[in-house]
């Protein structure tokens, strides 16, 4: 297997569509860490899938598509931390120091395409995009420890997942009881941090 990364793009809506398709991404097009509660609430499927497609018309791309062959099988968002308002607000992510850190906000990789390493290619890929556009350091905020999960409910990654993409943890976890506890790691350039 061989993948390609490409920037997602106005034209590449329907790519992305058909990886979220028959998962959370269905309805959400990416849009909901963007968005703060009242937006977020008062907008419906296509209306995300519109304003997805205003920001990939940006110069910097909202996220990157994985193909295989002419096949997308997976999706990443990355993006400066101050674009996903719903990731600054959160007291389940909240800052750790002040460098201007990138954010991989979320992951997924269609169901028929899992268990092939391309969601380790997909984050590795994103640091680099992340690199290219001069950011110091790339977080995320999985979910703790290494259980098991449903597949849609990982779509912000897993602790083992980031690890073997060359993420550290530098925040245990946060949350507990009925909230998901998620720790923060972070990769510095393509360097484990």
């Amino acid at each position: 297997m061989k993948l390609v990364f490409r920037p997602l793009r106005p034209g590449l809506m329907d790519c992305m569509g058909q990886v979220l398709r028959g998962s959370w991404g269905s309805g959400c097009w990416c849009m909901y860490p963007r968005l703060g509660n009242a937006e977020a609430q008062g907008m419906g499927s296509q209306a995300r899938r519109r304003a997805m497609a205003s920001v990939a018309r940006r110069r910097r791309a909202p996220g990157l598509l994985a193909f295989d062959g002419d096949q997308p099988v997976g999706w990443i968002a990355i993006a400066p931390r101050t674009e996903f308002r719903r990731v600054e607000a959160s007291r389940a992510t909240p800052r750790v120091d002040d460098v201007d850190v990138w954010v991989i906000p979320c992951i997924t990789v269609r169901p028929s395409a899992r268990g092939r390493g391309i969601a380790v290619a997909l984050i590795r890929a994103a640091v680099a995009y992340a690199a290219k556009h001069a950011a110091p350091a790339v977080e995320a905020y999985p979910r703790a420890g290494a259980a098991r999960t449903a597949d849609d409910n990982a779509f912000f990654g897993t602790e083992p997942l980031f690890r073997r993409a060359g993420f550290r943890v530098i925040r245990k976890a946060t949350g507990g009881g009925s909230r998901v506890r998620r720790v923060t790691m972070r990769c510095y350039r393509g360097r484990p941090s």
